[in-house]
């Protein structure tokens, strides 16, 4: 099964020796399960030449904001609704979760109650599970047809299903402790509050539920795309 990552921005230089940019993050996350990648920067215009270039696919992280007046933007909520009409399975992690989000009718804002960063417990589909966030944006307003199921104290909308065919997540399953600490000490100063940051270092060596979050992300392409309709 061809997974068609869709990248909305680029792992900071500072990491990209050491662990790759976001595509590698999410073949090493999904590694075992029997999936071939193919990436899109999309950030940078470099598109798909539509849905039906992959069985399923993954929208990244990403420093922009969905609401951001960028010309990339625009045509990714087109090829969102696009592959949403076709059925095949489509996840969305972090920006992917809220750019699907305001695509499909909802809305997305920059939350009045600032950052979360570092390990935050999450309770999805009935688990309690913790992972790895690193967002002020949200998403506020449901589209029509998503259904919350996953939520934390600081994220009502933390997790969304659409049918059969549609699953993202704000927190970023794909980081883990290296890449957090790496953002705490080149992205978040002067961005994220001091406190913040001194709490999510202080939990950087907490484990997290990121192979419990693959494995369903992995069951929910398999799934969605035995249930895809044909273009």
């Amino acid at each position: 099964m061809k997974i068609g990552i869709l990248k909305t921005g680029h792992a900071p230089d500072i990491v990209l020796d050491e662990l790759g940019d976001y595509e590698v993050m999410f073949a090493q996350l999904l590694d075992g399960h029997g999936f071939e990648f193919e990436h899109y920067d999309v950030v940078d215009e470099d598109f798909p030449t539509g849905p039906d270039a992959a069985d399923g696919w993954l929208i990244t992280g990403s420093r922009h904001g969905a609401y951001e007046d960028h010309p990339w933007i625009p045509r990714l909520e087109q090829l969102i609704r696009d592959i949403y009409a076709t059925g095949r399975p489509l996840v969305g992690v972090c920006f992917g979760h809220q750019i699907i989000a305001q695509a499909l009718g909802g809305k997305v804002e920059k939350f009045s109650g600032g950052w979360q960063v570092g390990v935050t417990e999450y309770d999805i589909e009935g688990q309690r599970l913790p992972l790895n966030a690193w967002h002020q944006d949200q998403v506020t307003h449901l589209p029509e047809g998503a259904k919350v199921v996953g939520t934390s104290a600081f994220c009502d909308n933390a997790a969304l299903v659409y049918g059969d065919s549609i699953y993202t997540i704000q927190p970023h399953p794909e980081f883990a402790a290296t890449m957090v600490d790496r953002l705490l000490h080149h992205r978040a100063p002067g961005v994220v509050p001091p406190d913040l940051i001194e709490q999510a270092a202080a939990k950087l060596d907490q484990p997290t539920a990121n192979a419990i979050i693959a494995a369903r992300m992995a069951e929910f392409f398999k799934r969605g795309a035995s249930h895809g309709r044909s273009d």
